[in-house]
């Protein structure tokens, strides 16, 4: 057998592999460090935040306020502990086998992870309910007036899946995380253009908040507060 031929195009495909990792590394750290100013602050009506595990960025809002109650239609029955008691929300969105199918590393599947890197599996948000909230390094205050978060509110809103009656589809699934969050079915595709963290920080961009210019990860939004 003639090795040469298939040592050749192994050696493309894996100088390929890496060529694409790179290019793809360099521009998300270069447009992440380009930031998209944030509107001037008329008012400091209502309080959100910014939540990053070190992967995954969240955005917590108040579960109640005049703008929109959330608990209407994130039902606090559809988690485990249906503890009403909590003040804010956190909603994350991303690939659905992400956070259905793979609570640790370890457990990745290359099926799953093609899917998510092409944009072919579905989506869905997840959510969680905090009493309180502690600004800190992976946490960040940011103060919105009451038109920034209604426009934050039709962004989020949007990224939901509704059944005929306009309800949020809960997904039932034993892959919760604590005894407090829930998911939900979601809109749009997961791809590695359009990341958990490009959902965030267009949700920044939605309320005129300080965002990168494009970011796949957390640290670039985090760098801007």
């Amino acid at each position: 057998m003639n090795w040469k031929p298939i040592l050749k195009y192994t050696a493309i495909t894996l100088l390929s592999v890496v060529g694409f990792v790179l290019l793809y590394s360099l521009t998300a750290y270069c447009l992440s460090r380009i930031t998209v100013d944030g509107e001037p602050q008329s008012s400091s009506d209502v309080t959100i935040y910014i939540q990053t595990n070190g992967v995954h960025t969240d955005i917590v809002v108040p579960i109640k306020s005049e703008q929109r109650d959330w608990s209407k239609n994130v039902l606090f029955k559809n988690t485990i502990a249906k503890d009403s008691t909590a003040q804010f929300l956190g909603m994350g969105w991303g690939d659905k086998g992400f956070y259905l199918e793979t609570p640790t590393w370890a457990d990745l599947k290359a099926s799953v992870a093609f899917k998510a890197a092409t944009g072919l599996s579905t989506t869905a948000i997840h959510v969680t309910y905090f009493k309180t909230i502690t600004e800190n390094e992976s946490c960040k205050k940011i103060n919105i007036s009451k038109k920034q978060y209604r426009r934050l509110i039709a962004y989020i809103d949007t990224s939901f899946q509704k059944d005929l009656n306009g309800n949020f589809i809960n997904i039932k699934t034993n892959a919760n995380y604590s005894k407090h969050d829930a998911f939900y079915e979601a809109t749009g595709n997961y791809s590695l253009l359009h990341t958990c963290n490009t959902w965030a920080n267009n949700a920044l961009k939605s309320c005129g908040q300080k965002a990168c210019l494009w970011t796949p990860f957390d640290t670039g939004i985090f760098l801007k507060y």
